[in-house]
């Protein structure tokens, strides 16, 4: 079988894809505009060929690299980068090749594009937030607003985190952001929910069923973190019964298999007229890839497991061959390099030595969102969990 891994290298936890799929007896051939000298031993070790281009944005030179691995080593199996960025020239490669194993370019706007989701969710009955394109005019976004009263919530169309977003309260911010805002044509509006973030995180296999299932919890406002500097905590929690039905029923209703997903809902804190009653799960949006930044690692640290190991699994035998272990509660905490905290770094390491299972600085291009310095705790219960949480990001 012969997998192509778009930018093996980056993220760096990445390398752990090649790596179990080499386990299992895979052709890993990576594609990158990484020197190959800078690659780690552990990727290296991984992969079977890597084909440097010198612009991954060139889809020419993309399309190149894949017709000498087609050439070289036969037919492609797979093409995948598990990276959001890439997913939409992953598709375009998958056509262009006719690799049967993913998304291909014909389906690639009802994974992209927000307001393309919705009659997905509409498909598999998964309630959802209704929404307006701005493109259909400030009358139409007007009479939105009065429908779906205030306040709204302005996203991009097409974008991934909390990027460009932003909460209106009143028909006059309404018209001012019409005007103010650059592209507003890209960009759809939303009723606005309050609530908190969970995702359901599984594995997929070729029937649409799921082989591994996880599920975090965030904090209410990721866009409050970007835009106003705070400090993002997550952890890993047990699934809740119903997050668990809507998270397969999307999954069915989006018609996706062999893959690692990424599905965003709210949790009502209050009861919403048409969407359901609190404590109840409302559809945000999908994310066809796995959770970013060390979240797989979570996962295995919160279900003692490997899930890159897992995903290798379903590629190579389209079942889970990787056995669960312990389970507890992995938790992300951040700090901000510009920010001072109650807890120095030093006294967290202190305090949690047996606790802590991992700790970088973050790369600058994910800092916004991640912070510039994390730590990942692995605790018992929820309440230790929050107390972790504190510790790490409680400013003075």
């Amino acid at each position: 079988m012969n997998f192509v891994f778009i930018s093996p290298h980056f993220p760096h936890n990445y390398e752990n894809f090649c790596r179990a799929l080499k386990q299992n007896g895979v052709t890993v051939l990576g594609i990158a505009d990484a020197p190959y000298e800078s690659l780690s031993q552990v990727l290296k070790d991984s992969l079977t060929e890597y084909y440097r281009v010198d612009n991954m944005e060139d889809y020419d030179q993309m399309y190149r690299a894949v017709a000498f691995f087609g050439f070289k080593y036969g037919r492609i199996d797979w093409i995948e980068s598990n990276n959001e960025y890439w997913l939409e020239q992953d598709a375009k490669l998958r056509t262009d090749f006719n690799v049967n194993t993913g998304i291909k370019s014909d389906r690639i706007l009802s994974i992209k594009e927000k307001s393309q989701m919705k009659k997905y969710y509409a498909k598999g009955k998964v309630p959802t937030a209704r929404q307006v394109k701005a493109a259909e005019g400030l009358e139409k976004a007007l009479e939105f607003g009065t429908l779906a009263g205030y306040p709204l919530f302005t996203k991009p169309d097409i974008g991934v985190g909390a990027g460009g977003t932003l909460k209106i309260e009143n028909e006059d911010q309404l018209k001012s952001w019409f005007i103010n805002t650059q592209q507003v044509e890209n960009y759809v509006i939303e009723e606005f929910i309050e609530g908190n973030i969970y995702s359901y995180d599984a594995i997929i296999n070729s029937k649409g069923d799921p082989i591994f299932e996880s599920c975090c919890f965030w904090p209410p406002s990721i866009s409050d973190i970007v835009n106003q500097e705070g400090d993002l905590a997550y952890f890993v929690d047990s699934i809740p019964d119903q997050l668990r039905k809507y998270g397969r029923k999307t999954v069915k209703s989006f018609g996706i298999d062999r893959r690692f997903v990424h599905l965003e809902f709210f949790r009502l804190d209050r009861e919403h007229q048409g969407l359901g009653k609190a404590g109840e799960f409302v559809g945000l949006e999908v994310n066809m890839r796995p959770a970013g930044g060390f979240t797989p690692d979570m996962m295995n640290y919160s279900w003692s497991t490997d899930v890159y190991k897992i995903y290798a699994d379903m590629v190579a035998f389209d079942e889970n061959r990787t056995a669960l272990g312990q389970v507890y509660h992995c938790v992300y905490a951040s700090q901000r390099d510009n920010k001072e905290y109650e807890h120095t770094r030093e006294e967290i390491n202190r305090v949690y030595a047996d606790k802590i299972m991992n700790q970088e600085p973050i790369p600058e291009v994910l800092s916004g969102a991640m912070g510039d310095y994390m730590f990942l705790g692995r605790l018992d219960t929820v309440d230790e969990v929050r107390e972790f949480i504190h510790f790490v990001t409680d400013r003075k």
